[in-house]
């Protein structure tokens, strides 16, 4: 069964943001979710998507307006590391006071809205020197010294984070900003649209899972106020933001870059099971096959989402078809049944029981029997040219 599909071409990035902007402004969809491969071109997406809000008035006064909030590799740069390497004790972080990113900062209070996202994922804290406009961190640490029974705690001050914690930090700080924006305070009354590209560079599964959980949660606020684009090469993230923002106004695309023609090509991924799904797949085997095993509960989650769409792809009334008529029918849909219908273990996230490990193997080796897609390799692209005929279970050519 061939797959006919329409896929937007662009010449430049310049129409492609064109394209997406008219979309939003339509009212068609309040957010749009963009799955795209590393160097297709995301970060440079972003920015010319911030560049087409720009007005710029001439005259006596000369102004620039603009429209759009943007976090992406631009914005973490918006931040410097000072490791003090004369004495290394005055570690901090410096701000880039110029950016107009920063406006609001001290009048309205950020440090409390700060704070409030990042004790969810960090242990440490943080004071603002606004004189110097440089952030110090420190971390309550436990110390024994020799004759003491009990370890006693302390404050270390101007401590180095680490580089997972600085994007926590800075993504925070991201975070308060949105809240303000949405809140139309004064310093962001600006903001008409929020661009976020790959928030989630050296962090590991577990905050993955609570960043987009405590993103959808905050954006879902500012519906019909605010317009955003996602943008990510991460399949995990994705699929959240997906689930999460399924029952409001959402498209979800992916895009890739011909290599032949240089062309932009935008395919609306609508419900069926497209390529963001095969690097989710390509998660799940991995995770499974790794020793040890790096198996989550929320993975069961996961693997019945890309059943629906499986199964929504070939006309099935349930996911339960993807696994009909194959050994252990019944208990491998019971399970995905039971096992999936708890909420995503955001700050907790629980490994899997040996038992429920070696299930979820079975269901995900027989599904791939079943439909095999082809999982690419570490760095390998997947090219958008084929499907799975439920006829013959046999990738088919879609013509495009």
């Amino acid at each position: 069964m061939n797959s006919i599909r329409n896929i937007k071409k662009f010449t430049t990035l310049s129409r492609l943001v064109t394209c997406l902007r008219n979309d939003l402004d339509s009212g068609a969809n309040n957010f749009s979710l963009i799955y795209a491969y590393n160097g297709t071109g995301k970060t440079r997406l972003s920015m010319e998507f911030k560049e087409k809000g720009k007005i710029r008035r001439r005259g006596n006064n000369p102004t620039i307006s603009r429209d759009t909030l943007y976090f992406n590799a631009f914005t973490e740069d918006l931040f410097r590391w000072d490791n003090d390497l004369a004495s290394d004790t005055n570690r901090k972080l410096n701000l880039n006071s110029d950016s107009r990113f920063f406006s609001g900062f001290q009048e309205l209070a950020l440090e409390e809205k700060i704070y409030v996202h990042l004790k969810k994922y960090a242990d440490f804290d943080f004071r603002i020197d606004y004189q110097n406009w440089a952030v110090s961190f420190s971390r309550i640490e436990s110390v024994k010294d020799r004759g003491q029974t009990e370890p006693t705690t302390q404050i270390v001050d101007d401590i180095k984070v680490s580089r997972g914690e600085e994007n926590l930090f800075i993504w925070c700080v991201f975070l308060a900003i949105c809240e303000l924006a949405i809140d139309q305070q004064e310093a962001y009354d600006w903001v008409k649209y929020i661009y976020i590209d790959d928030p989630i560079s050296s962090l590991d599964e577990n905050n993955v899972i609570a960043l987009a959980s405590d993103l959808a949660k905050l954006l879902r606020t500012c519906e019909d106020k605010i317009k955003v684009v996602i943008s990510t090469h991460h399949g995990l993230f994705f699929n959240i933001m997906n689930n999460e923002l399924k029952k409001h106004k959402h498209k979800c695309y992916f895009l890739y870059k011909n290599k032949h023609t240089n062309e932009y090509q935008l395919q609306s991924t609508g419900d069926t099971p497209f390529f963001y799904h095969v690097a989710m797949l390509k998660e799940l085997k991995d995770a499974s096959d790794a020793n040890p095993c790096r198996l989550y509960t929320y993975h069961f989650n996961i693997l019945r989402s890309i059943m629906e769409k499986t199964a929504s792809f070939f006309g099935f009334e349930d996911f339960s078809s993807c696994v009909s008529g194959i050994e252990n029918e019944a208990l491998f849909s019971r399970a995905l049944n039971l096992l999936s219908h708890g909420k995503y273990s955001v700050y907790e996230p629980q490994a899997m029981g040996l038992d429920n490990q070696q299930l979820f193997k079975n269901i995900l080796d027989a599904f791939l029997q079943r439909y095999p897609f082809q999982l690419p390799n570490i760095g390998e692209v997947v090219q958008p040219t084929t499907s799975i005929s439920p006829q013959t279970d046999t990738p088919q050519e879609i013509q495009t």
